[in-house]
C-alpha cells in the first residue's frame, strides 16, 4: 500500500504541467506583441535593418523557447506523471512515440543550444550596443551549453551501447506478393550490408525490457541477414524500412517468399529496431494471432482486445499462408487488420501473393482485408532456396 501510495504522489506534479500551459500562453501574447510593434514600425518607416534583424531573433527566440516548452509539458507528463494515448492521432508529432527521459533530455539540451545560439547572435547583430565583457560572457555560456548538450548525447547514446551479438537464421516463411515489387538480382545486388542503426535511442535503457516484451521468438537483427543467400533481394528497400519511417507513417510491411529465405528474420529486425526506437512490439504467428483474437471474441471483449493493442505501434504477424482459416476467423483478422488501418503498423510475413490470400482465407473478408493491407504497404519480396536446407545438405556433404 506504502508503494501505491508513494506513485500516486506523481500526480502532484500536473498542476506544474498545466502552469506551464499558461507561460506558453503569455510566450503567444508576446510573439504577438513584438510581431505587431515591428509591423507598426516597419509602416511608418522608423524600422532600420538592424532594428528588423533583432526584432526577428526575438520572435525566433520566442517561439524556441515556446517549443521547448511544449516538449517539457508533454513530454514530462507523459514521461513522469501519466501516458497520453494519440495512437492513431494524424497530428501526433514524431519525437511523442518514442518519448522517454533520455530522448528528452537530448531533446532539451540542443533546444536549450538552439536557444542560446539565437541570443549570442542578437549580440553580434547589436555589437555596437553591447559591451565587450558581456560578448564573452555570453560566448563562454554558449561554449557551455554546446559541450554539455554534446556530454549528454553521449552519455545517452555510444556509452551505453550494447553490441547484439550475431544469431543464424530462424525461419518458417513465405513467398510473393501484390503489388508487385522490384527485386534486385543477386548478380548485380550491391554488396554493402544493410546498415546498422546508429541513434542514441538505441541505448535506451527501456529499450531491452520492449525486445523482451515483444515475444520474438529469437533475437535478429536487419545487419546480419545473409543477403548472399537469396536469389533475388530487394536490400534497398529494407534499408529504407530500417529507418522506421513507415512506422511513424503507419504504413505495413509485406514480406514474401519461399519457406527458409529469411522473411521471419527480416521481420524481427525491423520489430528489435522499431524496440530499440521507443515503440512497443507485439509478436505472435498467424496462429497464435487467430487464437487470440478467437478468445478475445469468446469472451466478448474484442472490441477492448482491439482498442488494447493501439498501444502497440508495431504488431508482426509471421506465418500467413501456413494455416487455412475458416470465415469467423477470417473476419477476426479483416478486423485487426481494418482496426490499424491508418493508425498504426502491421509487418507480416507470408508465402504467397496477396492476391491468393483467399487460398488461406476462407469468406467473403480475404478482398477487403487485403485492399486496406496493401493500401499503405511496403512489399519486399525475397526468391531463393531455403536457408535451413542448404545447411543441412551442406553438413551431410561434410
Amino acid at each position: 500500500m506504502l508503494g501505491y501510495a508513494l506513485f500516486a504522489t506523481r500526480w502532484l506534479q500536473a498542476p506544474l504541467y498545466f502552469g506551464l500551459v499558461i507561460v506558453q500562453g503569455v510566450y503567444v501574447y508576446k510573439f504577438f506583441n513584438e510581431l505587431w510593434t515591428l509591423i507598426l514600425r516597419c509602416m511608418s518607416g522608423r524600422a532600420t535593418e538592424t532594428y528588423v534583424m533583432l526584432s526577428v531573433l526575438k520572435l525566433v527566440d520566442v517561439v524556441m523557447i515556446a517549443n521547448l516548452l511544449i516538449m517539457v509539458i508533454v513530454g514530462g507528463y507523459e514521461t513522469f506523471v501519466s501516458r497520453i494515448d494519440l495512437t492513431g492521432h494524424r497530428d501526433q508529432p514524431e519525437w511523442f512515440s518514442h518519448v522517454n527521459p533520455n530522448v528528452l533530455k537530448v531533446k532539451l539540451a540542443t533546444a536549450i543550444v538552439g536557444i542560446s545560439s539565437v541570443h549570442l547572435l542578437q549580440m553580434f547583430v547589436d555589437v555596437q550596443h553591447t559591451a565587450q565583457h558581456s560578448l564573452l560572457w555570453g560566448t563562454t555560456i554558449h561554449m557551455a551549453f554546446i559541450l554539455s548538450a554534446a556530454i549528454l548525447a553521449y552519455m545517452s547514446g555510444p556509452m551505453l551501447a550494447r553490441t547484439e551479438p550475431a544469431h543464424a537464421h530462424r525461419e518458417s516463411d513465405v513467398t510473393a506478393a501484390e503489388p508487385p515489387t522490384a527485386t534486385v538480382p543477386h548478380s548485380v545486388r550491391t554488396p554493402a550490408p544493410i546498415p546498422a542503426q546508429a541513434t542514441p535511442r538505441e541505448a535506451d535503457a527501456g529499450a531491452e525490457e520492449r525486445i523482451r516484451a515483444a515475444g520474438f521468438p529469437a533475437r535478429k537483427l536487419l545487419e546480419t541477414y545473409d543477403e548472399e543467400h537469396p536469389r533475388a533481394f530487394d536490400r534497398e528497400t529494407v534499408a529504407r524500412l530500417g529507418k522506421l519511417d513507415f512506422v511513424a507513417a503507419r504504413r505495413n510491411v509485406v514480406f514474401v517468399g519461399p519457406p527458409g529465405t529469411g522473411k521471419t528474420h527480416l521481420a524481427i529486425g525491423l520489430g528489435v529496431r522499431a524496440c530499440q526506437a521507443g515503440h512497443q512490439v507485439l509478436f505472435a504467428t498467424a496462429a497464435e494471432w487467430a487464437a487470440r483474437l478467437a478468445g478475445a471474441r469468446a469472451e466478448g471483449r474484442l472490441a477492448e482486445e482491439l482498442a488494447a493493442l493501439d498501444a502497440y505501434p508495431v504488431l508482426v504477424v509471421d506465418e500467413v499462408g501456413y494455416t487455412p482459416f475458416d470465415a469467423e476467423t477470417s473476419a477476426l483478422f479483416f478486423q485487426l487488420v481494418a482496426h490499424r488501418y491508418e493508425r498504426a503498423s502491421l509487418i507480416v510475413t507470408g508465402d504467397r501473393p496477396l492476391g491468393r490470400w483467399d487460398e488461406v482465407f476462407g469468406g467473403p473478408s480475404a478482398p477487403a482485408m487485403v485492399d486496406r493491407l496493401a493500401h499503405h504497404a511496403e512489399t519486399v519480396r525475397i526468391d531463393g532456396d531455403s536457408y535451413r536446407m542448404r545447411r543441412a545438405t551442406s553438413a551431410w556433404a561434410e
